[in-house]
Parts: C-alpha cells; structure tokens; sequence
C-alpha cells in the first residue's frame, strides 16, 4: 500500500481508507448501506490492516453514533495499528446545542465520540459542515483547546466552500490556531466540481483531500447500464434522494469509457473509477466502502497498478465539463497555462 501524506502534515495516510457509513447500519440513510455489526467489523479491519489500509474514518452522525461504537469495538486491542478519523457538526438531537461547532458543542461531542470509539484521542478531528453561526475563531480556538490537551492530533473540514476552508486557514495563520491539513470531500469521475476552487487551494495551502464517495453515490459500481432498468438490489432505490445530482447521459458517457478501459485493462468499473482519483492532484487518500468482504477486497484491488496516459486521457474527455465562471473565459486564452497551471 502507498502511504502519502497528509496535506502539509507530518502524517502519512495509506492511499485507500476504509469507510464505516455501514458500520451500525441504523435510520433510512445508513440502513440501506449496510448494517456492518462488530463481529463483521473486525474481519474487515483485518483484511485492511493486512493490506496496509490503517486510516478508518467515521463520524458521530452515522447511524447516531452507532458506526462510532462499533468501530471502537473492532479496533479494541489494536488502537495504536489504526489512524481514527471522525467528524462532527452536524445535528446528533434535537436540542439547542445538538448541531454545530461552537466550543461548548465541540468539547461535548469530542467526549462523547470517544467514549464511543473506546480511545482517549482522536488521530484527525473533522468539522462536517461549516458553521455560519459560530465565529470562526471560537471553532478555531476551542479546536487549539483540543489539541493542546492531546485529545485530538489533527484537524480537518469537511464539504466546505473554498472561501470557508481560506478564511478558517487565514484565522488559523493570525492567531496561531492548528490548521486544518484535510479536507474530506467529494470528488469522483462525475463529480469534478471539486477541481475548480478546493482543488488549487488546497495545492497552495498544503490541505490534503479525503475523497467520499469515489463511485460517484454507487452509479460507478459497474451495475448501471444505458437503456437498463435500475438493478432490484441497488441503493439507489433507498438513497437517490440523498445523492449529488448528474446528468443522465453524462453518466452513461463515463460508463461508456470505463467500459472500454476495463476490457483494456481486465480491471473492474469501480478499481477503475477509484485509480483515476489516485492520479489526481491533492488526493491524499480515497476513502473506500464495503458491505461485505467481496466488495472491500474488490476496492483494495484499485492499487498497484496504473493506467496508459491514452486511457486516463480517455476518462478525463469522457467525463469533462464546461468550466463554471470564472474560470470558462479564461481557458480559451493562450497564457493561461502559464498564469494557473493548477486548473489545467
């Protein structure tokens, strides 16, 4: 397994991490993708630990906490061979204090994440969602608290804007705070809106990507097929309504060129879609999914092997979209390169 690090850090993350959305498997969401118990957990993290795969993310919103807890079981007797990383922000109740990253809800839901995992510190403390509510510096500084009390080594965010991941990493430079060194995002063949703002600034910032959602909410499985209905086992029955928006004949188009390379390469649809990520800039690491021991062995099979230039090409065509302002005027000039070689 190829170890990188993570953003500007002195951490080294395995390229592949595991998942644990289906750890607990609990409400309408996390039920329907899987419902890992601990027995399971621990054959997964074994399989994992072997191949090299030590990087285990989480969060306290999965299946409330559940995904937290048995985790922690599946590591106990082993914590200091994993790299735990959990996030927090989002609502865990609905009380006043239930949601979000002020101090007092931070320091609760620090205590409570690690009662629940079993450990006393926490290897990288995401935010899972800007908080517009809190200063940036009461998140900032409650975040120092953390680290400085060695409950927390790392810090990171999750699915914010360029501008919120700048001004937090702007406050962190003034003041002295801990930077965030990962931004845990979504990024796969048919999303690509993560290139055009988070992409560059988190070459220039040193904020290494954690990419969620590598097959693209399950349509890159391999199992979608142009003019075929929706297969009866897929999730997407339970979970379309939660996923990122595509168009359909764009989907198609990339499933079209990962057709072709598979047949190329003896590689599957998904060891595919998941290679490509690994070449792009500022990944870090592609946060994997399993169900079961087929699925993860399957993913832990996107590694160790690389694609032709002629066929990665063949994927970026495939999967290219117009440029959102203000970057679409700029691409048609000569110069370009030269002034942002980063977004081309």
């Amino acid at each position: 397994m190829e170890y990188r690090y993570l953003g500007a850090s002195g951490l080294k993350v395995p390229a592949l991490s595991l998942g644990t959305g289906t750890f607990g498997g609990k409400g309408p969401l996390f039920g329907a993708w899987g419902n890992t118990d601990a027995n399971e957990a621990r054959r997964l993290l074994d399989i994992c630990l072997e191949a090299g795969v030590s990087l285990f993310d989480t969060a306290d919103v999965y299946s409330g906490g559940a995904s937290e807890e048995v985790l922690g079981e599946a590591i106990r007797g082993r914590r200091d061979q994993t790299i735990i990383s959990t996030k927090t922000t989002l609502p865990m109740g609905d009380g006043p204090n239930d949601a979000g990253s002020s101090r007092s809800r931070l320091i609760r839901a620090l205590e409570d994440s690690l009662r629940r995992l079993g450990t006393d510190y926490i290897d990288l403390l995401q935010l899972h969602a800007f908080d517009s509510y809190t200063p940036i510096e009461e998140v900032l500084s409650a975040l120092d608290d953390l680290v400085r009390a060695g409950k927390v080594r790392y810090v990171g965010a999750s699915n914010f804007s360029a501008w919120q991941l700048m001004k937090s990493l702007a406050i962190s430079e003034k003041r002295g705070y801990p930077r965030y060194v990962a931004h845990q995002a979504y990024y796969s063949l048919i999303g690509r809106d993560y290139e055009w703002e988070l992409m560059p600034l988190g070459k220039d910032q040193g904020v290494g990507a954690l990419v969620w959602s590598p097959l693209g909410w399950g349509r890159l499985t391999g199992k979608l097929r142009r003019g075929q209905p929706l297969p009866k086992q897929s999730r997407l029955h339970e979970t379309a309504d939660f996923a990122p928006p595509v168009e359909e004949e764009r989907l198609y188009q990339i499933i079209d060129a990962l057709d072709a390379v598979a047949q190329e390469t003896g590689r599957t649809i998904p060891q595919i879609a998941i290679n490509w990520l690994l070449k792009r800039p500022t990944v870090a690491s592609v946060i994997i999914g399993a169900r079961n021991e087929e699925q993860l062995r399957q993913n832990l099979g996107a590694v160790g092997w690389s694609m032709t230039p002629e066929q990665l090409a063949s994927l970026d065509a495939a999967s290219e979209v117009s440029a959102p302002y203000p970057y679409f005027p700029y691409r048609r000039q000569e110069g370009f390169a030269r002034l942002s070689p980063q977004l081309v």
